[in-house]
Parts: structure tokens; C-alpha cells; sequence
């Protein structure tokens, strides 16, 4: 089989096609990154976005940001509520605000909202963290606040507990366990408050209207999730950093199936968020092992989740060996192009893993391509940073 018959251009042509080919339609569709901040591929994202809305019924789109800081955009999308300015400013974590890619994709929903009764959400499926974590306090306060007649003095208690928000959110703790306070009484009592709350959240879901009920669930989600983070961040064992990873994953998992119940949905985020596969980076001197959002969601979805990968060629100087999946991707005849990636795994079956000198770049696996349901490849990309 010639490699050209494993491609198509990328176009709404080629991703109906794809979506037709599908074992099931997925709830989920999500699109990875091999690399932040690469502007070709958040312009070839918004492409496959607006097809998916016009033509494929999507009504919702969910990125790797902040899932509180997230509900800033999709205010703003829905309603109006703000300034592009400030929303790009305070509606994305890791600088993803600052992503020209991402300032279109919010102001073409905004637009696209004004002119139709069916809207467009957007939703942040990252936890409030990095390799440190945030607070609870926004996640904690947001549900009490919610409920109807929780404890008396609920609220009073879980400003004491929280006390100062920096005590939280130290970047010290990433290298020194011993500066975390998630082992501490304090928080030890926030997650028994926290699980009270969950259950009168339970008890009260059908008196709460569904957009409120929507946001305390979220704000549940990200509680737990942030107390557990806390309380594996005060682990001096070895396993700290890897058992870190993977909570934050099942954090996006969490969130991901949350998107699925408005689907369907496109999901943009990392590769190794996304892929079904067991993910694999170096941290430090440590080789880091967790099951990816992705794989957690398949779990769960099965068929209704779909994985596209990103793949890039010719990054900056770094032009891909001949040997290697993407090697062989450049030879085609287009720039961006999507290809079948189970046609492609029988054409290249001596391909090697591409090593790059970009340490932020995830290349290909050969060995993981039946595990993906297409790959969208971009031949040639300045190198990040540099300007268009």
C-alpha cells in the first residue's frame, strides 16, 4: 500500500469521513496536541470546530485549562458577561490566554451564540494546578454557597480550616513534601466536610436548577479532587511525583465525562491527556507512568470516545529522520493532512520512534498507532515563539 492512500487533506470533507468510519459516533472526540503552543495546530483546531458545529451537531468544545477559570469564558461565550480582554486574561491557566488561536476560537463562539438560540459551551477540563496545586477555597465555598440550609456555621468553619490561600499554593511543595499542608488536621476535616456536602448535594439535585446544579457538581469535583492532590503532595515517598500525574488525570477524566453529558463535544489537549495508552515522560532522573484522561475515559465511554493525534514534521530546524512515522508523513503531498492510522500501521511496519531535539515535543510511537483513530498531521512549524 502507497502512504498516500492512508491521507486526505484536512477539511470538513475529511473529518465527516472520519467520524463516518467510527465504530460508534463518539460523545467525545478529542484532538491531541504533540506540543503547547504551537498556533497551526490551535488554527487547524478552530477549522474542525466550526465544521463539527455546523455540519456534525457539536455544541460544546472542552481544552486542557483551568475547569474554574474555564466558567469565565463559557460566561462570557453564553451570555456576553465581560470583555474579550479580561476573559482571555482570567479565563485560562498555563498562559493559554495568551494563545491568538485561543482569542479566536472565543470570539467566533461568542459571535456564533449571538446569532443562535442553540449555544455554544466551553469548558475547562484541567484542575486548578500545575505540579502545585491551588486552594480548595473557590471549589469549597462555590458548593456551600450553593446548597440550600447546609449546616450552620458551615461556612465560618471552612474559612478557619482554609486559612491563608498561599498556604496552599506554594511552589515549594513540588520538591519539599515537608511544605505541604495536605496531611495536616485542617485538611483531614475539609474532606470530611467536603463529603457532607456532596451527600446534601445528592439529597437536594432535584429541587436545584440545572445550571446551578451543573456548577456545584463541578465545584465538588474539583474539591475532592484538589484535597486529594494536597494530600499526595505531602508524600515524601518515591512515587510522589507519578502518583501526582495521575491524580491529576483522573481530575480531567472526571471533568471529560461531566463534557459527555452535553455531547457531543471536542476535547483539545496534550497527547498524553488523550491517548488510550498507558503515558510515559521523564521527570527529573524518573520515568513517570500513569494512565492518561483519555484512557480513563475510554474506560468508561468505550466506542464513544475517539483519539486524534497531532503529529508535526519539520519543527523549527528539526527536520524528522526518514525512518520515522513522521519522516514518512512529510513525504505526502499536503501540508496538514489526516491520516487512517490503522492503514498507516500496516504500511510503515519498520518504523522507528523519532527522537527530538525539542524537549517539549511528544513524537509518534510506531508501536501505539492501532491505538489511535487518526492522526492530523502539520508538515512544517516555525518554531514556538516565533512570530506570524
Amino acid at each position: 500500500m502507497d502512504i498516500t492512500d492512508t491521507a486526505r487533506p484536512v477539511d470538513g470533507a475529511g473529518i465527516s469521513a472520519l467520524l463516518q468510519s467510527l465504530p460508534a459516533r463518539p460523545l467525545l472526540l478529542g484532538l491531541g496536541e504533540a506540543r503547547h503552543f504551537v498556533e497551526e495546530l490551535g488554527q487547524l483546531r478552530n477549522d474542525i470546530f466550526r465544521h463539527l458545529v455546523t455540519h456534525e451537531g457539536y455544541r460544546s468544545i472542552a481544552v486542557e485549562s483551568d475547569c474554574l477559570m474555564g466558567l469565565v469564558v463559557d460566561e462570557y461565550v453564553t451570555t456576553g458577561t465581560g470583555t474579550l480582554d479580561d476573559v482571555m486574561r482570567h479565563g485560562f491557566s498555563h498562559q493559554f490566554g495568551t494563545s491568538p488561536a485561543n482569542r479566536d476560537l472565543v470570539s467566533w463562539m461568542r459571535a456564533y451564540n449571538t446569532d443562535h438560540d442553540d449555544k455554544l459551551r466551553f469548558h475547562g477540563v484541567d484542575g486548578p494546578l500545575e505540579y502545585w496545586a491551588a486552594s480548595p477555597r473557590q471549589a469549597l465555598t462555590g458548593l456551600h454557597d450553593l446548597l440550600d440550609d447546609p449546616p450552620p456555621g458551615t461556612r465560618d468553619t471552612l474559612d478557619s480550616l482554609l486559612g491563608p490561600d498561599d498556604r496552599w499554593s506554594d511552589p515549594a511543595t513540588v520538591t519539599d513534601p515537608s511544605r505541604s499542608i495536605g496531611r495536616s488536621a485542617d485538611a483531614q476535616q475539609l474532606r470530611l466536610i467536603t463529603d457532607d456536602l456532596l451527600a446534601l448535594l445528592d439529597a437536594q439535585a432535584p429541587q436545584l436548577d440545572p445550571a446551578d446544579r451543573e456548577r456545584a457538581e463541578l465545584y465538588g469535583r474539583t474539591a475532592v479532587g484538589l484535597l486529594r492532590y494536597h494530600h499526595a503532595m505531602a508524600d515524601p515517598s518515591p512515587a510522589r511525583i507519578a502518583r501526582l500525574s495521575a491524580l491529576r488525570d483522573a481530575m480531567m477524566a472526571a471533568n471529560l465525562r461531566a463534557v459527555a453529558d452535553h455531547g457531543p463535544a471536542l476535547v483539545f489537549a496534550h497527547n498524553l491527556h488523550l491517548q488510550r495508552n498507558r503515558s510515559v515522560m521523564s521527570f527529573g532522573d524518573q520515568q513517570l507512568r500513569m494512565w492518561s484522561a483519555g484512557a480513563i475515559t475510554a474506560a468508561r465511554l468505550g466506542d464513544r470516545y475517539a483519539h486524534l493525534a497531532c503529529a508535526l514534521g519539520t519543527l523549527g530546524d528539526a527536520t524528522p529522520p526518514p525512518d520515522t512515522v513522521e519522516g514518512a508523513l512529510a513525504t505526502l503531498p499536503w501540508d496538514t493532512c489526516l491520516v487512517d492510522t490503522r492503514r498507516l500501521a500496516r504500511t510503515l511496519t519498520a518504523a522507528v520512534p523519532r527522537v527530538s531535539p525539542d524537549f517539549a515535543y511528544f513524537p509518534l510511537d510506531p508501536a501505539q498507532l492501532d491505538t489511535i483513530d487518526g492522526v492530523v498531521f502539520v508538515n512544517h512549524v516555525p518554531p514556538p515563539g516565533t512570530p506570524r
